[in-house]
């Protein structure tokens, strides 16, 4: 494929990632597949972690910024009585039993724990994790045996449910400290599953690991509509996600020809500048305090990323036209 067919290829795919390769290794398999090497991705998903992975293409990584803040959801299996170093299955070797291996805990008190992690509170990432500590990842200092001092963060869970399992039944008897239990969650960005898990253990006072955790939905992106690696090759550009849908949830504004030669120069526009009159009737989806606005051409074409700013005029911040 020529540098102009990869330019005019992007957008998003939605790929299921199984167990055992990393986001990394999926990025490099989308590569490989479109022949075009502008790949990313929106929100990392752990090797041993399955599900629902994001993959911008082309022009689409330029909008990542717009797009990691949207809400996640997940499948998790937490595993009760072994607490592990990485908080997952993958130290499992290393783990080691919590205080009460033997207990057993009437639903009503696992109930009572889980509303604990509802709604926002601030979460300590994992020492295993990505998260910089003076600038280096937590992961390299906790495999150095150096000492961390990881901030806990402000995280939001809409979502925390307690599911049926083999393990746990009808949730009618006690739950026993190497039982599982099956949880769906919607988190924001910055949460992590893995925290949950461990965190759960030690409320609890037996310990506890995340076994398994299936990504299930990305925003408005769901993983029935994922691609298998294997399938990448054969429909993987057929199967991107347009530009302008990856955005769909953000207020739009039609540009008039002389508003689309203004913003393709990064140009501020005006009420005039757009046919639906400027900002005022737009439904707002913001990250952070900003309300971002996207900029069409005639024909619904995404022409740029605009923000609107007190001076009641839109400000473009990314240009992909």
């Amino acid at each position: 494929m020529g540098v102009d067919a990869a330019r005019v290829m992007a957008g998003a795919l939605l790929v299921d990632k199984p167990a055992g390769p990393t986001s990394h290794d999926v990025v490099a398999v989308v590569r490989r597949a479109l022949k075009t090497s502008q790949v990313g991705h929106t929100g990392t998903l752990d090797p041993l972690a399955t599900g629902l992975l994001v993959v911008l293409v082309g022009g689409a990584t330029r909008l990542a910024r717009f797009l990691a803040a949207d809400e996640k959801e997940y499948v998790a299996d937490v595993r009760l009585g072994v607490s592990t170093p990485t908080y997952d299955a993958a130290s499992l070797a290393e783990g080691f039993a919590g205080p009460i291996p033997d207990a057993r805990y009437p639903i009503a008190d696992v109930e009572a724990v889980l509303e604990r992690f509802r709604g926002s509170y601030q979460q300590t990432p994992p020492s295993y994790s990505a998260k910089k500590v003076a600038g280096v990842a937590a992961y390299e200092r906790a495999r150095q045996n150096q000492p961390l001092d990881l901030k806990p963060v402000l995280v939001t869970v809409r979502e925390l449910h307690l599911l049926e399992s083999s393990d746990i039944g009808h949730r009618t008897s006690d739950i026993g400290a190497g039982d599982l239990l099956r949880l769906r969650v919607a988190a924001g960005a910055g949460f992590y599953v893995r925290s949950l898990a461990h965190d759960i253990g030690q409320a609890l006072g037996c310990g506890a690991h995340l076994e398994t955790l299936r990504r299930t939905r990305v925003g408005r992106f769901v993983v029935d509509d994922a691609l298998t690696l294997d399938r990448l090759e054969a429909e993987g550009a057929a199967a991107l996600v347009p530009l302008n849908d990856l955005l769909g949830e953000m207020p739009s504004a039609t540009l008039t020809s002389e508003g689309q030669r203004r913003a393709m120069h990064g140009n501020p526009l005006a009420a005039h500048h757009t046919k639906n009159g400027g900002t005022h009737s737009f439904s707002q989806k913001t990250v952070g305090a900003t309300v971002f606005v996207r900029l069409l051409d005639a024909d619904g074409t995404l022409v740029a990323v605009a923000e609107t700013r007190p001076d009641g005029l839109l400000h473009p911040v990314v240009v992909l036209r």
